[in-house]
């Protein structure tokens, strides 16, 4: 069978800066019968592994290092044998999550990582973190985009490591000059396009965070 993309939600908490918040996060398995790669693994390594199934897990790729995105990694790495891939700007992030574990790759802006036939390619997307970055797979038409694009605007850039410009110029060089029927496939809540967000660029501008 071809390759295709499942959604998973998992629920846990975000911490940083000393606040903690209730958090509900979008788990991608891009894959086929046969094998398949995991996008933030987040909260509940038993149920990503279980949803996983009896495929191989080829790779745990981290849009970016916040604790709600990564905190189940190490585990779900350890009960597949899968490898656990992160840029490498986010790795003062990761240290607040895994101090005794690293990742056990970099990623780099421009490399693809394969899944089954799906073709991943990396683009580093700083702003909501230093090492965010957003997966694009042009022959599914899709775009995953962490925390950097949601529905409705640019991720979150009021908390340490983060930078409103920065995203702003992420999301307007890297993301919205994507096709505008690209299908943005989120870090939490519902999907959205590039086009319907491309609209609002100007707005979130003049907004500010």
């Amino acid at each position: 069978m071809a390759a295709r993309i499942e959604r998973l939600v998992t629920s846990g908490q975000f911490t940083l800066d000393g606040g903690t918040w209730d958090v509900d996060n979008n788990v991608w398995i891009v894959g086929d019968d046969h094998e398949a790669v995991v996008i933030d693994a987040a909260h509940d390594a038993e149920a990503i592994a279980a949803a996983v199934g009896d495929r191989r897990l080829t790779a745990i790729v981290c849009t970016h290092a916040h604790n709600d995105h990564v905190n189940a990694a190490p585990a779900l790495a350890d009960l597949t044998g899968a490898t656990i891939w992160l840029h490498g700007d986010d790795l003062p992030l990761w240290k607040m999550t895994h101090p005794n574990r690293d990742p056990d790759e970099h990623l780099v802006d421009g490399q693809v990582i394969e899944a089954a036939g799906a073709d991943l390619k990396v683009l580093h997307t700083p702003g909501h973190a230093p090492g965010a970055i957003c997966l694009y797979d042009p022959g599914f038409g899709v775009v995953f985009t962490g925390d950097t694009l949601f529905q409705g605007g640019p991720g979150a850039t009021g908390r340490s490591y983060s930078h409103f410009p920065t995203i702003i110029d992420s999301i307007r060089d890297r993301l919205l000059t994507l096709p505008p029927e690209t299908k943005v496939l989120t870090g939490h809540g519902d999907p959205t396009t590039i086009g319907a967000e491309a609209l609002h660029l100007e707005e979130w501008i003049a907004r500010g965070h």
